[in-house]
């Protein structure tokens, strides 16, 4: 097989998740074990970083990964899902996985996968963890799928664990309260493996990760207590925030600049930053040069989209990634405090997330254009306006993201303000990304 017929074996022939939801998830560790022991575990072969979290941790682990690349190691990345290509979700230095390794490592594993029947997240993983072993990669940075007790990436001993929030999503899988979806995600905590966890959110949340790290003797970091960090502004494209050291109150950088330009980066760079302090006292040689350097050109080293990303100027489109309330909530603000002229929204969702609470954070008085994603967990246009109605919202239906956006750019005035989102899969659909 060639690359794209071997990209048409694996949708046709596993579950994947992000077309049909709950019936491609497969909690538990054992088939992924099995692929990589049949790939001859190379997994144990570099280390590791592993990044989990609700929101946030795809953003987390390109930053990590940008500073460790300016500092001069070869970094394999893995993400999940992909916006555009299936590559994406492996990268080593930026560079998306060879197509032939690919194909080759799906057609030397076709009579496992055959026999043991794994969901395609499964076999994503084991492929990244098996090519970053063909690489030679000096570190490789790994981010969660789903939860983290159960996730198929969770075979790893990491030089370092990462959490970055906690808030509700995929209840179905995880749990119906913060503190459920805490002990699933405070699964990645290894035995005597430091854990950092970006922002204090409550005392019920801080109790679950407190107890985990202590029966397993992690020393546990929150960045934000670390960490005093303040947006200042921004200037040529970037976000400039000035960072404080707590304990010292030292002003440890005055002016750093971020390409990664949502309000939210704020809460996760305090994460970033304490996991670099940490990787720093275990012998891992990064300077703040590296660190400035990194930070102003995530996008341009990892090919970061979709995270409060500026498509375009009058109208001013933005797009984002956000999908659930906490995420969306967040997002919300940051386009209310810069939006002008008209608002103008370009949503859709999946079917199998809180809808309801999502509508509630968008603006009455805003213009809507309601399309839905090309997948099999979308939830029809039609329904969406429906649902929309129910809390206020008005507008008409379109059968696709690039639809919708195209009317409402015409529509627009030159000093009108565009947000595009709703979902993962809305952003991935769209053709200016």
């Amino acid at each position: 097989m060639n690359y794209q017929e071997t990209l048409d074996y694996l949708y046709s022939r596993l579950p994947v998740f992000h077309n049909i939801g709950a019936r491609a998830f497969k909690p538990g560790l054992q088939t992924t074990m099995e692929l990589c022991k049949l790939a001859g575990n190379p997994q144990n072969d570099y280390p590791t970083i592993h990044i989990g979290g609700t929101n946030g941790k795809g953003s987390t682990s390109h930053m990590i990964a940008a500073i460790l690349q300016k500092a001069g190691y070869k970094v394999g990345l893995y993400t999940s899902p992909h916006l555009k290509d299936f590559r994406e979700r492996i990268r080593v230095n930026g560079i998306f996985a060879n197509e032939d390794f690919i194909a080759n490592f799906i057609a030397d594993h076709k009579s496992n996968i055959d026999r043991l029947s794994p969901s395609f997240f499964e076999v994503a993983v084991s492929m990244a963890f098996a090519y970053f072993n063909y690489e030679k990669v000096d570190v490789a940075v790994i981010e969660v799928g789903m939860g983290g007790r159960l996730d198929s990436t969770n075979i790893i001993h990491p030089e370092l664990s990462l959490i970055t929030n906690i808030s509700l999503d995929h209840t179905q899988f995880l749990g119906d309260t913060l503190e459920k979806i805490a002990a699933e995600k405070a699964g990645i905590i290894k035995q005597g493996v430091p854990v950092v966890i970006s922002e204090y959110q409550s005392e019920e949340i801080s109790t679950v990760f407190t107890q985990a790290a202590t029966s397993l003797h992690a020393s546990l970091y929150y960045g934000s207590q670390l960490y005093d960090i303040t947006k200042v502004g921004f200037s040529n494209g970037r976000m400039n925030v000035k960072v404080f050291e707590k304990s010292t109150m030292e002003l440890v950088f005055p002016n750093l600049q971020l390409d990664l330009t949502g309000d939210y980066q704020v809460k996760n760079l305090g994460g970033v930053l304490t996991a670099v302090k940490i990787l720093k006292s275990k012998g891992w040689q990064i300077q703040d040069d590296d660190i400035v350097s990194a930070l102003q050109s995530v996008v341009e080293l990892n090919g970061l989209q979709g995270r409060w990303q500026k498509l375009q100027d009058n109208p001013a489109v933005y797009c984002d990634t956000a999908h659930n309330p906490a995420g969306l909530s967040e997002t919300m603000k940051q386009f209310t405090s810069i939006s002008s002229g008209q608002a103008r929204f370009v949503i859709g969702f999946v079917g199998d997330k809180d809808i309801s609470s999502m509508l509630k954070l968008f603006p009455a008085n805003g213009k809507f254009y309601f399309c839905q994603p090309s997948n099999m967990r979308a939830l029809k246009a039609e329904d969406l306006q429906r649902m929309a109605l129910q809390v206020g919202l008005q507008g008409n239906v379109y059968p696709d993201v690039n639809e919708a956006l195209k009317e409402a750019i015409w529509e627009a005035d030159p000093d009108d303000t565009i947000y595009v989102g709703g979902s993962t899969f809305v952003v991935a659909d769209l053709e200016q990304l």
